[in-house]
């Protein structure tokens, strides 16, 4: 399985160590591998992320508000299921979200706690036991009810939250107005408008497999 198995319900893929373009050792521009063109850049060089060869991974360094943006929104207004690959080392930090548009974000607010934001309104995840900081793949799904799960290396936790809304994406590493910046790796971004047991099954794999 491969997530270009799933057509046009993929929305976007920033694939691992795929449609890099580096200035130097740093990348100012991340293809999207869909059909879909969301590619995401960065024109200044001070906020390009570090490319980290041996993984395929972007570092963000967050005393430099490092980012990459798309320049239309990725809109998400039923269900969705996105899978990340990554490796924060702060909290208070958000993976994905809106620099155009306020309270439009994911972000790892503890090292125990997810926060989805949308239209105003928040959703707040919490983990069973582990920590989201370190070494980890993340999936998060919402269903036809608006309920959300997050799964944590491929398994669902305990705490899910309903929340509808029109959840709007054009950056990787920060929020509007340039607040929050990630901080650590992110080695794979992938993002879908539609939700089922099966594909969520599939992107775990796929994710752990990296």
């Amino acid at each position: 399985w491969e997530p270009s198995d799933e057509g046009t319900k993929l929305i976007a893929w920033y694939k691992n160590k795929t449609g890099i373009t580096l200035n130097g050792s740093d990348v100012s521009q991340w293809d999207d591998s869909s059909d879909n063109s969301y590619n995401m850049a960065q024109t200044f060089a001070s906020k390009q992320p570090e490319y980290i060869d041996s993984t395929g991974a972007l570092r963000f360094v967050p005393a430099d508000v490092q980012s990459l943006q798309t320049g239309s929104d990725i809109e998400l207004s039923g269900n969705f299921t996105i899978g990340i690959k990554l490796y924060p080392n702060a909290s208070n930090i958000v993976v994905l979200g809106d620099n155009t548009m306020n309270n439009e974000f994911f972000k790892i607010t503890t090292t125990t706690n997810l926060r989805f934001k949308t239209d105003g309104s928040t959703a707040d995840l919490a983990t069973d036991s582990g920590s989201l900081v370190g070494d980890n793949y993340l999936v998060v799904t919402r269903n036809a009810s608006d309920l959300i799960t997050l799964y944590l290396n491929g398994v669902a936790q305990a705490d899910t939250e309903t929340l509808a809304g029109t959840a709007n994406i054009d950056a990787i590493g920060v929020r509007n107005p340039e607040t929050n910046p990630y901080s650590g790796d992110i080695s794979e971004i992938q993002i879908y408008d539609t939700e089922t047991t099966a594909l969520t099954a599939n992107v775990n794999a796929y994710l752990a497999g990296l």
